[in-house]
């Protein structure tokens, strides 16, 4: 009897392991979405849109320009238009509405701390 669980046991983690999140990240490349972020503790909520080759994001009054620059299909660089800092983006699971990405700093400084966040955007068009 305890065999018996324990091959059940196997079998259910041999399958939960070949789990592969969706991904169509090409039905993202373009639009307009939303955002949720915090701030002080304060969750707050941008919008952005981006076309080909570039993205404008509106968020607490303010209008901010990137270049994007498309890795592959699922990975991409913000390059701001305004002080040139880099954010490169990694999609890692898509819905038909949403996707789910980490992002960081593009440009590593080796005396810095490399900081990797999670969001999700939603898309509005």
């Amino acid at each position: 009897m305890k065999i018996k669980y324990f091959y059940l046991l196997i079998t259910a983690v041999c399958f939960s392991s070949c789990y592969n999140p969706e991904r169509k990240c090409a039905d993202f490349k373009t639009g307009e979405f939303t955002f949720d972020y915090e701030i002080n503790g304060e969750e707050k909520t941008g919008r952005f849109t981006r076309d080909k080759e570039f993205s404008v994001e509106y968020y607490e009054n303010k209008i901010d320009s990137s270049s994007v620059r498309w890795i592959n299909d699922c990975e991409f660089v913000l390059k701001s238009l305004n002080d040139q800092s880099s954010i490169h983006f990694k999609i890692l699971e898509t819905t038909k509405e949403s996707y789910t990405f980490e992002y960081s700093n593009a440009v590593r400084d080796p005396k810095k701390e490399l900081i990797v966040k999670r969001g999700t955007a939603t898309r509005v068009k």
